[in-house]
């Protein structure tokens, strides 16, 4: 077994010392301040694997030995006799065999923990060590930065890759960073220009995400656009959501204010033959069924949409008074082999946009609309990334009620240490 040490000025550089040398799966034994700042103790995963491999003296090894004095036990006769000249050990051997099985089982189980509790140590000790990085050691304006990213709603893995990324020119600008923090959020925001690709150049376009997000009024509203832009001959409205009651009812109304056909199709055979016939429109808007992230008809609903002969751009509708964790799981669960878009709705309703921003950055789908409201189709919007980020952002200093002290920030970078490494991250430019 070798133990290495390893001093480095911040216990970040210590642990990056220590991954460069033993590898990521490198086990952290201890950590302690010293004069040149943070020494850490650190094995191989390899050395641990040796430690807790069983040897000779082990129980597993000393089996064999203990199971010895149990063919000295009474023989006891079995019920029908064994053929002649047999030695009656039947009893003796299995009892040997059981307890060398059970003593091996205790062995691999002891192991096992063992494996166990070093794992969770070595969680512990990274997070105590991304604790010790932000105590104490960040500029000002990098915590305020990351104060204000959470506060509107961001995750804290891109608000603590932003902040911590801030250079030292935006560390001395008069306004401490917030302009480059805005500025880079910006530059990384996404647009799917939705008056141009969608209302001008047309095409089949599907709505997608969970129930209740806003899925079929918002496509009432694009058809209302549509139809004021091009006329009520051009567009052509379709749904495929069979479950809710009333649902294509709700659509056929809006249809009908509208002077546009509605078509309700029930499957992937169904929607190649609706589209066939309305291949003359300049743009068709589908209506999908809701369903759950975690549901598996999305994957039935992604490949419907893909088997219909036609090409179909799915925008997915973000709720934006969902958490950013839930609105992650949403877009990795409806990306499938690709999202022209996301129409972030429910505006109105929201405290805080941050979150639904955070994901179309870190999945790289443009905003195309912003939809408001309830009136149709008044309360649907282009996607403005100028507006977008004030509604974003609050102002310097107003961190509303269940804003982050400068003490609690610590421990928020603790538990982004594990995003940090996500590759959606490393996408995101910094310049």
């Amino acid at each position: 077994m070798t133990v290495r040490k390893f001093v480095a000025p911040t216990p970040r550089e210590a642990l990056r010392a220590v991954r460069a040398a033993l590898g990521e799966q490198a086990i952290v034994l201890s950590t302690r301040a010293v004069d040149g700042g943070t020494e850490l103790m650190a094995m191989a995963p390899a050395d641990m694997d040796a430690l807790l491999a069983p040897a000779a003296g082990t129980p597993a090894a000393a089996a064999p030995a203990a199971a010895a004095p149990a063919a000295c036990a009474p023989q006891v006769a079995p019920r029908n006799p064994p053929l002649a000249g047999a030695p009656v050990t039947l009893h003796a051997d299995l009892h040997a065999n059981t307890q060398a099985a059970t003593l091996a089982r205790s062995g691999d189980t002891l192991r096992d923990e063992l494996k166990d509790e070093l794992r969770s140590m070595r969680g512990l000790l990274e997070t105590q060590l991304a604790t010790l990085a932000w105590n104490g050691r960040q500029p000002e304006e990098k915590a305020l930065a990351l104060r204000v990213m959470l506060a509107a709603g961001f995750s804290a893995g891109l608000a603590r890759y932003i902040a911590e990324n801030m250079p030292s020119s935006a560390l001395t600008a008069e306004d401490g960073g917030q302009t480059w923090m805005r500025d880079i959020i910006g530059r990384n925001l996404p647009l799917f220009d939705g008056d141009e690709r969608l209302i001008e150049q047309g095409g089949v376009f599907a709505l997608v995400g969970p129930t209740g997000v806003g899925k079929t009024t918002s496509t009432a509203k694009l058809a209302a656009r549509c139809v004021a832009r091009h006329g009520a001959s051009r567009v052509a409205l379709v749904t495929t959501d069979g479950y809710r009651i009333g649902a294509f009812e709700q659509l056929r109304i809006y249809g009908k204010l509208l002077g546009v056909m509605v078509h309700s199709v029930r499957d992937g055979a169904d929607l190649a033959l609706a589209l066939g016939e309305l291949k003359q429109k300049h743009i068709v808007l589908i209506d999908t069924a809701g369903a759950s992230q975690r549901d598996h008809m999305v994957v039935e609903q992604i490949a419907m949409l893909a088997a219909g002969g036609t090409r179909v751009q799915r925008l997915l509708c973000l709720n934006t008074t969902s958490t950013v964790e839930t609105l992650d799981e949403v877009a990795r669960a409806y990306r499938g082999d690709g999202l022209a878009g996301c129409l972030l709705t429910k505006l109105d309703e929201a405290n805080g946009i941050g979150g639904a921003l955070d994901v179309a950055i870190r999945h790289k789908l443009p905003v195309s609309f912003i939809a408001d409201g309830q009136r149709v189709p008044e309360d649907l919007h282009v996607a403005d990334r100028k507006q977008l980020l004030e509604r974003a952002l609050a102002p310097n200093g107003d961190l509303r009620l269940f804003g982050l002290t400068n003490g609690e920030l610590p421990l928020v970078a603790a538990n982004s240490a594990a995003a940090m490494h996500d590759p959606l991250l490393q996408e995101v430019q910094l310049g």
